[in-house]
């Protein structure tokens, strides 16, 4: 077998790798004569003050260089792949996977499933361990790799293979326990499946998981979400308001439990679960900073909050309860888009930018999901073929603001495709984008 290399892509000017003399299109063939699997060997490797890089030019030329430097400097060099590798794909056929229930004719990589534990790292993503062999799990402890986030659903081995479709996924506990021991930082997550893994199945799986504390630091417990594209798929139905408020009631039975035994309230039930049972949203500190914002635990307090942080603050800077002076045309007129979930609060908090600026006016608009079906409530599945179909034609005012998580990551493309500017075009008025934190959102509407 020949020796596994990796292109470089990119290299920063006055980086260690530039005076060097890499150039984009050599390759790094090994480090202090250890192959570099992935990006977490090349990572690793580098931490040494004295390095003997091999490198395979471009030209076809094998050459070694020798290297001092600090322990924690880079050599600035990028690679084709972030990975330094190739992504691992999901192995599983879960019940609830959202993928499955994508329509046909979208974009190739939106039906790649990972569960790679790289990304868990790298970005945040949660991974079921299914792909894990015995060597994956010893070199994740090797390295030290934390926090690791777990889509776990369900500790009882049958129920978590019948959920996952995987005959072999039954070994979570185990894995688990081996990072546990190892002392390595953990996050999990349910996917709340209705007559499947809820009920006493949703007590088994948050009494196993809390032995693991203090390690396994967070559990995050969120309501399957169901597109109307599930032919040929498992038959699962949405959770109504008064099954809400039960999982909303046996998940706070459980905080008591553990703020009194561990100190931490440590499983948290995401937003939408509040919605559905028509509850307030509770205050900050029962979200224990935030750790689960990423599964929708908490962002609505955390807006909450901020927008009214931004608004003492411009009063306490302007005066007069800050009145700033109306723009030129005498009112400013805007519209925000959101969907089902979000919609009362946008509106709310609109509401109150209006009260204290008399002369701002915000229009909210409530997207129905057409293109998913209407059980999907989230504003980042809206698309930009249903937010012009319902708002052509609408009064817009001067501009429409969309929340930030209908777009692809660093790019103006909805998931339909859609961009910013086929929005404009289609409605006839400027699109722009609100940030997440309450600051963007209040500066956006009054135009600071």
């Amino acid at each position: 077998m020949g020796k596994q290399y990796h292109r470089i892509a990119a290299v920063a000017p006055d980086s260690i790798g530039w005076e060097l003399g890499l150039e984009p299109g050599d390759a790094v063939v090994s480090i202090n004569g250890q192959q570099i699997k992935d990006i977490f060997d090349y990572q690793f490797y580098i931490e040494d003050e004295f390095l003997q890089v091999e490198v395979l030019t471009k030209e076809g030329e094998t050459c070694l260089l020798e290297i001092e430097k600090d322990e924690d400097e880079d050599l600035g060099i990028a690679f084709d792949s972030s990975l330094m590798d190739d992504y691992h794909s999901c192995c599983n056929k879960c019940v609830f996977c959202f993928i499955d229930q994508m329509p046909p004719g979208m974009r190739e990589t939106l039906y790649f499933k990972d569960d790679d534990s790289r990304l868990s790292f790298l970005q945040g993503n949660y991974i079921t361990l299914t792909n894990m062999k015995d060597e994956d799990v010893d070199r994740l402890i090797y390295y030290h790799l934390s926090p690791i986030n777990i889509s776990v659903h369900a500790t009882n081995p049958q129920l978590r293979c019948q959920l996952l479709h995987n005959r072999f996924a039954g070994d979570i506990l185990e894995k688990i326990e081996r990072f546990y021991k190892a002392g390595i930082r953990m996050n999990s997550q349910v996917v709340l499946c209705k007559g499947l893994n809820d009920g006493p199945e949703l007590d088994r799986t948050i009494g196993d998981l809390g032995r693991f504390l203090p390690y396994m630091e967070s559990l995050s417990v969120v309501p399957v979400g169901l597109t109307r594209y599930r032919e040929g798929l498992a038959r699962l139905e949405p959770f109504d308001g008064q099954e809400a408020g039960r999982v909303l009631d046996q998940i706070m039975g459980w905080q008591k439990h553990f703020l009194k035994e561990n100190g931490t309230a440590f499983v948290h039930a995401s937003d939408e679960w509040f919605i559905l049972a028509g509850r307030d949203f509770p205050e900050a500190d029962y979200y224990e900073g935030y750790g689960q914002l990423e599964n929708g635990v908490g962002m609505v307090r955390l807006l909450i909050d901020e927008v009214m942080e931004r608004l003492e603050n411009l009063a306490d800077l302007t005066g007069d309860a800050g009145q700033f002076q109306p723009p030129a045309e005498g009112e400013r007129r805007v519209s925000i888009a959101t969907a089902r979930l979000a919609y009362p609060t946008i509106r709310r908090l609109a509401g109150q930018v209006m009260d204290r600026y008399p002369w701002l006016s915000v229009e909210v608009y409530c997207i129905r999901n057409d293109f998913f079906g209407d059980l999907i409530t989230v504003s980042g599945l809206m698309t930009g073929q249903d937010i012009i179909g319902q708002l052509k034609g609408k009064d817009l005012g001067q501009v429409l603001f969309l929340p930030e998580n209908v777009l692809r990551a660093g790019e103006e493309v909805l998931l339909d495709d859609l961009t910013l500017g086929d929005l404009e075009e289609a409605l006839g008025r400027p699109v722009e984008i609100i940030g997440s934190e309450g600051k963007n959102f209040v500066d956006k509407l009054l135009n600071i």
